[in-house]
């Protein structure tokens, strides 16, 4: 049988050595490679394409909602397994717009890991069993698949300027850290302003929690 191979994307290491060791004991399903951000995870699949990506929703660096859609992007014949510890029907559907085929929860992980593993292998999708019952029929079509996902307005340049903005640095500091100029900064911004129809901070940073940028913790 052809051994199915998965990347692990989580920033604690305990996290993954446990969900390696489940793995490990498959004789069909490979680990090839770790990554503790989204912007680690992106450069590692730069230079090998997996079956599968098991990606933490809240990572330093590259939230996993925008890592995700950042994957499909490059490959979109990656599956991705969401792994969340948030049990709203908001985070589930973010996390189906951004391509995954599976959303399953942390508590959840040790017994239904290997489940979800095997159904996206096989072309389905998978949602943790105790989300199943609690959302509406609408939601739970769409984790079998009747699904379009919307096109994101922002290029994958722009979603990272506003994930910055959003987490507070100044035009100056993402300048900075993107290796661009101020200039071209308040371009990004503009435009940003523009597609999203939003017009002060406060909203650009609603936008990003909403969509999954950052963690909502102000």
């Amino acid at each position: 049988m052809t051994t199915y191979t998965i990347v692990l994307a989580d920033d604690h290491a305990m996290m993954r050595e446990g969900i390696r060791s489940l793995i490990d004991a498959v004789a069909d399903l490979e680990v090839v490679g770790e990554a503790g951000d989204g912007l680690a995870l992106l450069n590692l699949l730069k230079k090998r394409s997996p079956d599968m990506v098991i990606l933490d929703i809240s990572m330093p660096g590259m939230r996993g909602l925008e890592a995700a859609r950042e994957i499909k992007a490059l490959n979109p014949d990656i599956h991705v397994l969401i792994l969340s510890m948030h049990k709203s029907e908001e985070f589930l559907s973010m996390a189906l717009a951004a391509g995954a085929k599976g959303y399953l929860l942390k508590e959840d992980s040790g017994e239904e890991l290997l489940t979800a593993i095997d159904r996206i292998r096989n072309g389905r999708t998978y949602l943790s069993k105790k989300l199943a019952g609690e959302f509406p029929e609408a939601i739970i079509s769409i984790c079998r698949g009747n699904y379009d996902t919307p096109p994101n307005p922002l290029t994958p340049r722009e979603r990272h300027v506003l994930q910055l903005i959003a987490e507070g640095h100044t035009d100056r500091q993402i300048s900075d850290k993107l290796c661009i100029s101020v200039r071209t900064v308040h371009r990004h911004h503009a435009n940003i302003r523009s597609k999203l129809d939003l017009k002060r901070t406060a909203e650009l940073v609603r936008y990003a929690i909403a969509h999954g940028y950052i963690d909502d913790q102000r």
